[in-house]
């Protein structure tokens, strides 16, 4: 009998006719579908999105399920333990998407100190009346002290890309890195948040969400960046408090802010979408067209050697 995998949404390139090639599939927007409540009780296979909620109760619908494959990085949707529990194996899609989402990361500072977003509007909207030397002034990038919260893999491409920029690199994380690696990146370590907020022109969020680091970037956190400093956000929306960062980019400390993700997608916080200093992307850190691809392909090919028996490519530990 033919396994059955549920797809819970779009996949760029050609990862769903891969998968057709060895399995019932079924698709459906999103595991709250009708088409995967249908499906669920045969269902050995999920290509699941980052707007997925994995749970024991869902896993409860699906007694038969062996593998839970994440079109990302992140797996905060999915509860883990449970799975474990279940014995259903999780797997992501690392590396593929570091590079695209490096991108956006530096295109998001650039965006927010420089208020190319904001300067946009402002000839649109008929307000440009003419070159002045006072006019939309912000800081500057090149020779900027950066500051990376998490230095994975994605942070680590940013440090390569802010090198090119004659930037000042200092990173925080639990483990510091080895030396020989440091003195390649250009980056130095700093061992508290506090300090690295303190002393940064710009703050850039690589770190995953969990429960230390929900509301990591809460009053009493933004209240200790650096005045005219710029916070950018490619990681996860619920690492900032938005209301609290409303308050800071209305008055101060921060200059501007540069956000990809948002505690509650698709919504916005309104004060967030009223702050002229916030350039807002709606989740596009990977959605370069290889990447996206990359990514789908990296999932559909866990599914297919999972239930073919053999090891995942990228199973989460």
């Amino acid at each position: 009998m033919t396994d059955t995998v549920f797809v819970s949404g779009e996949l760029p390139g050609d990862a769903l006719e891969v998968l057709r090639e060895s399995f019932e599939v079924v698709t459906g927007a999103g595991v709250g579908s009708p088409e995967f409540a249908a499906a669920a009780p045969r269902v050995r296979g999920i290509v699941a999105m980052l707007t997925d909620r994995i749970d024991d109760a869902l896993l409860a619908t699906a007694p038969n399920l062996a593998v839970v494959a994440n079109v990302a990085v992140g797996v905060d949707n999915i509860d883990l333990a449970a799975c474990a529990a279940r014995n259903v194996l999780v797997t992501n899609t690392p590396d593929v998407l570091t590079e695209a989402t490096a991108d956006l990361a530096f295109g998001l500072l650039i965006g927010a100190a420089r208020r190319i977003a904001e300067g946009d509007r402002v000839i649109r909207a008929g307000g440009w009346t003419g070159w002045t030397p006072g006019f939309m002034l912000g800081p500057r990038v090149f020779g900027m002290k950066l500051g990376l919260v998490g230095f994975g893999r994605i942070g680590k491409a940013v440090a390569r890309r802010a090198r090119g920029f004659g930037m000042h690199v200092g990173y925080t994380q639990r483990n510091r890195e080895v030396e020989p690696l440091e003195r390649v990146l250009g980056a130095t370590y700093v061992s508290s948040l506090d300090e690295l907020c303190a002393t940064s022109d710009a703050v850039s969020i690589h770190c995953p969400l969990t429960p230390a680091t929900r509301h990591l970037f809460d009053a009493k956190q933004l209240a200790k960046m650096r005045p005219g400093s710029v916070l950018v956000n490619v990681s996860r929306g619920a690492i900032i408090d938005e209301a609290a960062l409303a308050d800071a980019l209305e008055h101060g400390p921060l200059a501007a802010a540069g956000l990809d993700v948002f505690e509650d997608e698709p919504n916005v916080h309104p004060r967030l979408l009223a702050r002229p200093n916030a350039v807002l992307t709606p989740h596009i850190g990977s959605a370069d067209r290889p990447t996206r691809e990359a990514m789908a392909s990296t999932a559909a090919a866990n599914v297919v050697s999972v239930l073919e028996g053999k090891p995942a490519l990228t199973p989460v530990r």
